[in-house]
Parts: C-alpha cells; sequence; structure tokens
C-alpha cells in the first residue's frame, strides 16, 4: 500500500513555493474567508436595515457594491453571506468527516459489521443529495442546525466508502497482522495503524465537502428554501435580485462572483492538495 505523507509545517511554505496552484487557491481562498470573517469591523452598514429611497443605488462612496431592491448594502450583504457559508460549509466538513470515519473504520475492519453499514449507505446514496436536503429543510425549516444535518447526511457515506477502502487495505498489512499476533488490543490497533493511514485521504476530502456545501446552500437559498430574509445569504441574495438582473446587474454578479470564487478556490487547494499528499500523483506529474 502506497502511504500517504502529510507535509510538515516548516515544510509547508516550499511546497506551496513550488506549486502555483495551490498558492493560487489557498491566497485566494484565505482572502475570501477574511474577508467574511472580518465584517462586522470592515463594513459599516447594517445588512438588513432597509432604505427604500436608496433602492438600486449603483457603486458609489457609501456603498461599494451599489444597494438591492430594498435599499440594503450589497457589500454588507455579501460579506454577511459568505461568511454564514463558510461557517455552514466548515460545520458539514467536521460533521460528515467524523461520522463517515467512524463508519468506515467499522465497516472496514470488522467484517461482521462491513454489510449491514455498507447497505445503509448504499440506500441513502440512492437519494440524490440536493433532493434529501430540499426534504429535510422543508420540513424543519431553515436553521443552521437544521441545513446543517440536511447537507451533512448525503455526504457521510462518501466519506465512509473512502475510509472503508482504506481500512481494507491497511487491515491485510504485515505489521497490522504482527500487532495483532502480538496481543495488542484492538483499540489500540485502530489507533496507532489504520486511523493514521486515513488523515491525508480525509483532509483532502473535507476540501470538496466545503465546496459542496457551500454550493448546495446557496441552491437552497435561491430556491426558496434558504434562511429567511433578514439572514444574507448568497444564494437568496442572488435569488431576489434576479428580477432586476436588468436594471441592476451588480445585484447578481457580486454575490455571484464571491460564490464562484469562493468554491474555485476551495476545489483548486484541494486539486493540489490531493496532488502533493499523494505519491503516486507526484510521479505522474513528474514523469
Amino acid at each position: 500500500m502506497t502511504t500517504l505523507v502529510l507535509p510538515r509545517a516548516r515544510g509547508l511554505w516550499p511546497t506551496l513555493a513550488r506549486d502555483p496552484m495551490m498558492l493560487c487557491g489557498l491566497a485566494l481562498l484565505l482572502a475570501l474567508v477574511a474577508l467574511a470573517m472580518l465584517a462586522p469591523w470592515i463594513t459599516w452598514h447594517d445588512p438588513a436595515a432597509l432604505s427604500p429611497r436608496l433602492r438600486l443605488k449603483p457603486i458609489s462612496e457609501g456603498y461599494w457594491l451599489g444597494t438591492d431592491s430594498l435599499g440594503r448594502d450589497l457589500f454588507s450583504r455579501v460579506l454577511y453571506g459568505g461568511r454564514l457559508s463558510i461557517t455552514l460549509a466548515a460545520l458539514v466538513a467536521v460533521i460528515s468527516v467524523c461520522a463517515g470515519l467512524a463508519l468506515g473504520i467499522l465497516a472496514g475492519y470488522f467484517r461482521r459489521l462491513d454489510g449491514f453499514i455498507m447497505r445503509i449507505i448504499d440506500g441513502i446514496m440512492a437519494i440524490p443529495g440536493l433532493l434529501l436536503a430540499i426534504a429535510m429543510v422543508a420540513l424543519g425549516g431553515a436553521s443552521i442546525p437544521t441545513m446543517v444535518i440536511a447537507i451533512s447526511i448525503p455526504e457521510i457515506p462518501r466519506v465512509a466508502r473512502l475510509v472503508r477502502s482504506v481500512v481494507l487495505s491497511v487491515r491485510e498489512e504485515p505489521y497490522v497482522e504482527a500487532s495483532l499476533g502480538m496481543g495488542t488490543r484492538t483499540v489500540r490497533v485502530l489507533w496507532r495503524h489504520v486511523l493514521p493511514s486515513t488523515i491525508n485521504p480525509l483532509v483532502v476530502q473535507a476540501t470538496f465537502i466545503c465546496a459542496s456545501a457551500i454550493l448546495i446552500e446557496a441552491v437552497l437559498g435561491f430556491l426558496g428554501l434558504g434562511f429567511p430574509p433578514e439572514i444574507p445569504s448568497l444564494g437568496s441574495i442572488i435569488s431576489e435580485g434576479r428580477a432586476f438582473f436588468q436594471r441592476a446587474p451588480w445585484i447578481v454578479l457580486f454575490p455571484g462572483a464571491y460564490l464562484a470564487l469562493l468554491i474555485l478556490s476551495i476545489n483548486l487547494f484541494g486539486d493540489a492538495l490531493r496532488d502533493r499528499l499523494d505519491p503516486r500523483m507526484a510521479r505522474k506529474r513528474n514523469g
């Protein structure tokens, strides 16, 4: 089995310097995340404050991205919407990775549980993720806990299948069999030999889960199943502005550009990270 090795912290900068794609994706991602997280300190308008007399105002000194159809500051709404999307994506990634890791290890290491767990996973994967999210949000309401659970459930089986494939390979390694033959407890074998082999694939998978979660949340907001109007969401901002696109295109273009750049930066960084963490991909690239 080819072992994936995560670069040490002190070797991270040389790695980034040799990979312009990873550096570009990481720099763009950090810039977008910083803008979103610093929204309360770099914006001076309440994103929910209505000013009907300033509706559809173009870019100006006081309104850097203009205003929407209700006179709300678009710059504030985009940054707060991005903040919500990033926070939700991080929660989805953590829950999906933790739950998928547990299920994948149980299915891959304990043969008696494999069939039962995989049939449940196959059943969940048979339901389209977006359709499942729409149904759960429609039934449970558009709250952050409901949205996180609705988006996490379709991602858990993908993580579980990835972890299971890694565990099935590691379980047959001679050093694992030797450890078991020496009487080492199962928990210790899982902790010392099995779990470390899953870390790098999970790190890469988590980046793609974040991008998928941001996109699904935006789709739900665009369809009117997202958060209430007083809570800015990139999808709902685009949905509200499409009726005024010909008159005020900035209402759609700016949140759409932020959303596209955010997903693009995550995917760029995730692709480059996968190539760096997997020696087989590195050999293909260099060969």
